[in-house]
């Protein structure tokens, strides 16, 4: 496939893992029950991805609590308190809140690559959480002894040795999420959240060669928990100027579900760099109407007129359950909307004389 195309990250959970993890937590399955259930959704969702054509595969985010709390897991320095995202359709996520220094990743993402590639001999891309999203666990009002500058400092190495660690363990590529993007234009209107956000990942992204980053990519949406958005009514068009100062190779864009897409499309080909490469969401996750290929080819085409097609890969707008509770789409119709999307890819790569 000369166009490439690759999977945001998160899959519904198969009800079996559900019910075991209820059990769990219920006290009525043990943990190496768990463990073993954790294992063989893994096994069987990268089974399916793999038969969806998809030349790059994702764990499927199955194992993870969310894609942005997995480094939180096992720390005992926090309180459940922090930062609340609210969603437009009146449901909120709470971040929790730093308690005490220092502050260290209890998980890295290289674990969950390591998993994934017991079961698959293609390629694994691997997400981590951007330090911009996680730097929202420091409280304003401080923590006792354990200064803000101190934080940053250790929050940066953290997510240097994420991203390396997957990096080394030979990952396809390390998509860096950054839905917080979009929603600090909601906070702030200004734009100084923003800046202050991607002056913070680029701290982190300019410990790596420029080679390096030519692997390492950053994703943006609108949110997309329980079929809700958190900052879709933000103007696409005052992210995106910010967005690509930052230092990496790659960048996932939500765009199917963008009600201009031509305005937006126009905008990337003005900020486009040689070296990038850009991804062009094809895939709606909260419409529950499942794509066809050619529907996805005309998007591709579409993105093709304003993007040069060397520069051009296509992708999902969002992940399909992006908190492990999310099972507002189902399993198979996320299989399915994969499924199209590499068709439609392949249409369109014909169309354009690969």
């Amino acid at each position: 496939m000369a166009i490439p195309t690759e999977s945001i990250g998160s899959i519904p959970r198969p009800q079996t893992l559900i019910d075991t993890m209820v059990s769990f937590q219920a006290g009525r399955a043990s943990r190496e029950t768990l463990d073993a259930a954790y294992a063989e959704a893994l096994k069987e969702t990268i089974q399916r991805l793999e038969e969806t054509g998809s030349p790059v595969l994702t764990d499927g985010e199955q194992t993870k609590p969310s894609f942005a709390t997995y480094p939180l897991s096992g720390l005992n320095n926090l309180a459940p308190d922090g930062a609340v995202i609210p969603f437009a359709d009146g449901h909120t996520r709470q971040l929790p809140r730093l308690t005490a220094g220092p502050f260290h990743y209890g998980v890295h993402a290289a674990e969950y690559l390591a998993a994934a590639k017991v079961f698959t001999q293609k390629p694994v891309k691997q997400a981590v959480i951007s330090a911009s999203a996680l730097s929202l666990l420091y409280p304003q009002s401080g923590v006792p002894g354990y200064s803000r500058e101190s934080f940053i400092a250790d929050l940066i190495n953290e997510a240097e040795a994420d991203i390396r660690g997957a990096l080394d363990a030979a990952a396809a590529s390390v998509q860096i999420d950054f839905t917080e993007g979009r929603l600090s234009l909601k906070l702030d209107p200004s734009g100084g959240l923003l800046r202050s956000f991607v002056d913070l990942n680029n701290q982190v992204l300019e410990r790596f060669t420029p080679q390096e980053r030519l692997r390492i990519g950053v994703h943006v949406c609108p949110g997309g928990d329980l079929d809700s958005t958190h900052s879709a009514d933000v103007d696409y068009a005052g992210l995106l100027p910010l967005l690509f100062r930052m230092n990496v190779g790659r960048f996932y864009l939500q765009m199917a579900s963008e009600p201009d897409k031509k305005r937006a499309l126009r905008l990337i080909s003005q900020l486009i760099r040689p070296e990038h490469l850009i991804f062009i969401g094809v895939i709606d996750p909260i419409d529950p109407v499942v794509e066809t290929p050619s529907r996805v080819r005309d998007r591709v085409l579409e993105a093709a007129f304003f993007i040069p097609t060397q520069q051009l890969g296509t992708t999902d707008d969002c992940g399909f359950a992006p908190f492990g509770d999310d099972l507002s789409t189902s399993r198979e119709t996320a299989f399915t909307k994969i499924k199209a999307r590499v068709a439609g890819t392949e249409l369109a790569a014909k169309e354009l004389g690969f």
